[in-house]
């Protein structure tokens, strides 16, 4: 503070208070150090970070070329053959294999809701709370048929529509095969319809909600999937009910997947009393076949029960000589006038195709 200018002179980058020397805030010199400091900090910082970013994209790169070897080099299947396979949508399938074996007791008879032709079907309460309805497979497609059937399963699990029952997925390994789907509490129509009490609790304006539920899942499924899919097996024990007696439609197991011009024929596949009389002959699936078993299965919620030979007479006999109350359930008061328009218009589309 107390030298001269003369005493400090020669040496650069000097500032201060002293007449002569520029002030300290002001100095070239001092600006281009405090610059020089904060590009060597930046570079300090950024280095690492994108060292890091550039290591995870080599990483995932990786991981995406080995995928792709490993399907065309045919590990993927071997990995199949062993039976290390599980393809569970959001879920992590190990896990959750675990969690469905020990929740039904190595599929324990107590924890059976249902038996087809295809597989059981058990409840399994996992450790999450979360209720799911498990259907453990008698049969698995052959190796040769696995990678179709797979993406036929991966297919299914795409398909959202309040009036399809969601599939979650399929978990296999050497000793247990299943499909994994959304659980509904009431179970299947055919049951509710075959308890007295329950069928009660089925008015006409449920009815007809169960029958118009079950109409636009088929839509959605003939007309807005591509390709477009046919149940083929659609049965009153097929049709899931939920709390609100929503109706769900379920169990693909037997679905057919079909291609824009193609002649899809198949081995005869369905319920007995719902198939088309000319599928058994032509073994042509179209979405005709599921068209033929919604009309019976809405004569059945009509009518309570499997509508049998009602089916050959409502077709033969003139609209005017068919009484509508020889079709309704008896054990339901007979509907109301509006009601009854509504029954007589849904039996005309029924009986049309």
């Amino acid at each position: 503070m107390n030298l001269t200018i003369e005493e400090v002179q020669g040496n650069k980058g000097l500032c201060g208070n002293i007449t002569g020397l520029p002030a300290c805030g002001s100095s070239p010199l001092i600006k281009k150090h405090v610059k020089d400091k904060q590009k060597k900090l930046l570079v300090t910082i950024l280095c690492p970070l994108l060292g890091s970013f550039l290591l995870l994209c080599a990483f995932y790169g990786g991981l995406r070329l080995h995928d792709q070897w490993r399907k065309s080099s045919g590990t993927e299947d071997m990995d199949m053959k062993k039976g290390n396979f599980f393809s569970v949508c959001s879920y992590d399938g190990k896990a959750l294999y675990k969690e469905i074996v020990m929740a039904t007791e190595e599929f324990n008879d107590i924890f059976c809701i249902g038996k087809g032709g295809y597989g059981s079907v058990y409840r399994a309460e996992l450790p999450s709370g979360d209720v799911i309805a498990v259907k453990k497979l008698h049969h698995v497609p052959e190796m040769a048929m696995h990678r179709s059937f797979l993406n036929e399963i991966k297919a299914l699990t795409e398909i959202k529509h309040r009036n399809i029952v969601k599939l979650f997925g399929f978990c296999s390994n050497s000793r247990h095969s299943f499909l994994v789907y959304e659980y509904l509490e009431r179970g299947s129509l055919a049951k509710i319809l075959s308890m007295e009490e329950e069928a009660m609790e089925l008015d006409w304006q449920k009815r007809l909600k169960i029958i118009k539920g079950i109409a636009h899942a088929l839509s959605y499924m003939h007309h807005d999937c591509s390709p477009a899919i046919v149940h083929r097996d659609l049965s009153s024990n097929n049709i899931l009910l939920d709390p609100e007696y929503e109706a769900h439609i379920s169990d693909f197991g037997t679905s057919k997947f079909l291609k824009i011009d193609s002649s899809n024929w198949s081995s005869l596949a369905g319920t007995y009393g719902y198939v088309a009389p000319e599928f058994a002959y032509t073994m042509k699936v179209t979405e005709k076949c599921d068209v033929y078993s919604f009309g019976v299965l809405t004569m059945e919620v009509i009518k309570g029960k499997h509508p049998g030979d009602l089916i050959a007479y409502l077709m033969s006999s003139k609209p005017e000589n068919i009484e509508l109350k020889d079709l309704l359930d008896q054990r339901l008061l007979y509907p109301s006038q509006e009601i009854e328009r509504n029954l007589k218009s849904v039996l005309k589309l029924v009986r049309a195709y």
